[in-house]
């Protein structure tokens, strides 16, 4: 096996590496108005949509489509609003009633939907994490909120995570994941990459020149490596995506495979991905959610409820240049009921 060591190479600093503080603008993710979420223009106050939730509530059974066209139109701080309004106007928590009223993977999609995002986060992290089995299905999660989400989101989350399970997320990754995951999971989350569009084109040919060495002695689980993906600014790492792809003739994460066909070498794979393409990654998982026997909607879900927000416009958009087929149908095929309205509805549809 060849020998490769970053220990010769002296790190130049980029430019995008610096502090910065930063504006509300600013915190914006990458893709920002490329969701499908559909708000109306006049939207009630937080107060008049809790009622209209309480008579859903408390009629002669629950009225499930207007849950669904109130709360699956309202964004994340207008979904905050109504939690803070409910719980003092009734005396109990929005979420633990819908808790209460509703059922299956309908009442999952809602709860998640209802959360802070930050919070719905940490959760789905720390459900991944106690799953028996911590395979890629499961710890592809934690690479999606390090690397397909703004680094304030991903700081939110650890918060989050704090106070929601008395540990930090490196903790319990620690304490979770066997080596050589561990390593490459705790690097990805606890990092904070500056959040803004500067490229430095000699970081990016150094560094893909670095990369490259690494794959090819096969040590792609090198700190060095990790440092990379774990602190430049999505833009400097696609920069460098792109430099290695020019100078080596094959995308890197298609080269990755040339370490081997381990999970380590899958999760590094949807790491890049997640940085590069988020939009690719998730038509994936909605993709494999909803082909063969049987459809995980735990990662339907995921996929959706997440993204809404975000780049589900690129996502539909992917998902046709990939698979030949439209993303809404197929999820309009392979679910029903109020399941189906409930990820609709986030998906731009009326209902």
């Amino acid at each position: 096996m060849s020998s490769f060591s970053f220990k010769s190479f002296s790190w130049r600093k980029s430019k995008s590496d610096s502090g910065h503080s930063f504006s509300p603008e600013e915190e914006r993710f990458l893709t920002e108005n490329m969701g499908t979420l559909r708000v109306p223009e006049i939207v009630p106050s937080p107060a008049e949509d809790c009622d209209r939730l309480k008579k859903a509530f408390d009629g002669w059974g629950t009225d499930e489509k207007a849950l669904i066209r109130i709360l699956g139109q309202r964004n994340a701080a207008q979904r905050k609003a109504i939690r803070e309004t409910y719980v003092e106007l009734y005396n109990e928590g929005l979420i633990d009633r819908i808790n209460n009223e509703l059922s299956g993977d309908f009442r999952k999609a809602a709860i998640l939907w209802v959360y802070d995002p930050a919070e719905r986060d940490a959760r789905l992290a720390n459900e991944a994490l106690r799953s028996y089995k911590k395979g890629i299905h499961e710890l592809q999660v934690l690479i999606e909120i390090a690397c397909a989400t703004s680094p304030h989101h991903l700081m939110a989350v650890r918060q989050a995570y704090c106070s929601l399970f008395d540990c930090s997320l490196e903790e319990d990754i620690f304490s979770t994941v066997s080596m050589p995951l561990r390593k490459l999971l705790v690097g990805m989350v606890s990092s904070f990459r500056h959040d803004k569009e500067v490229v430095d084109g000699i970081v990016a040919d150094s560094e893909a020149d670095l990369l490259h060495d690494a794959i090819k002695a096969k040590q792609i689980n090198h700190s060095g490596v990790i440092w990379i993906l774990s602190t430049r600014n999505f833009f400097q790492l696609r920069a460098t995506f792109a430099c290695y792809k020019q100078k080596y003739g094959k995308p890197i994460d298609q080269d990755i495979v040339k370490c081997g066909n381990s999970d380590l070498e899958s999760l590094f794979k949807i790491a890049i991905l997640c940085i590069d393409t988020p939009e690719k990654h998730f038509a994936k998982v909605i993709n494999k959610a909803i082909v063969g026997l049987g459809t995980d909607e735990d990662s339907l879900t995921r996929a959706i409820v997440s993204r809404a927000e975000i780049d589900t416009m690129k996502i539909r958009e992917e998902y046709a240049n990939m698979f030949k087929s439209k993303l809404d149908d197929d999820v309009i095929g392979d679910t029903s009921g109020d399941y189906k309205d409930m990820l609709m509805i986030l998906l731009g549809a009326k209902v």
